[in-house]
């Protein structure tokens, strides 16, 4: 399997100072990321076994993408083998959250079924650029705008 890595922009506000970052990281990660942060909404905790349910993965492919995240500053974990997302970790999956959720509604708008919607926008969400992510955003809501009431 060949993994793609995207420079990824982020903006993180740490003792009211604006820090640029600019890393790269792999999609994989990406996901990790994401389902941390779903989990972590959902349950108000993370652990190996409920990310690798959430992604379909064996524990061992959790616990080296955890190792990886770790060394990465994007997670830490407690000696419960609880995880919590460090700024940085909760940057991104916010942002990966953010996409795979607009660009899910979006597919639903355009007619798309939402199962299918949902498993498409999670395989776009990596690859689109800022751009075309924001233009697609400024549609979507110049549509909702313009929209009848009740619908």
């Amino acid at each position: 399997m060949k993994i793609w890595l995207e420079c990824v922009n982020l903006e993180l506000i740490r003792e009211r100072k604006l820090v640029h970052i600019t890393m790269k990281i792999q999609k994989s990660a990406e996901d990790y990321l994401e389902a941390m942060l779903m989990l972590q909404e959902k349950h108000g905790y993370i652990r190996s076994i409920d990310i690798a349910e959430l992604l379909g993965v064996t524990k061992p492919s959790v616990s080296y993408a955890a190792k990886r995240l770790r060394e990465n500053g994007f997670i830490v974990m407690d000696g419960d083998s609880h995880i919590t997302l460090t700024d940085a970790g909760l940057a991104i999956a916010k942002r990966m959250y953010e996409r795979h959720r607009l660009l899910t509604e979006f597919f639903i708008r355009l007619g798309v079924e939402e199962e299918t919607a949902r498993e498409d926008a999670c395989k776009v969400e990596h690859d689109l650029s800022e751009e075309t992510f924001a233009a697609i955003c400024k549609h979507a809501g110049a549509a909702q705008k313009n929209r009848p009431a009740g619908r």
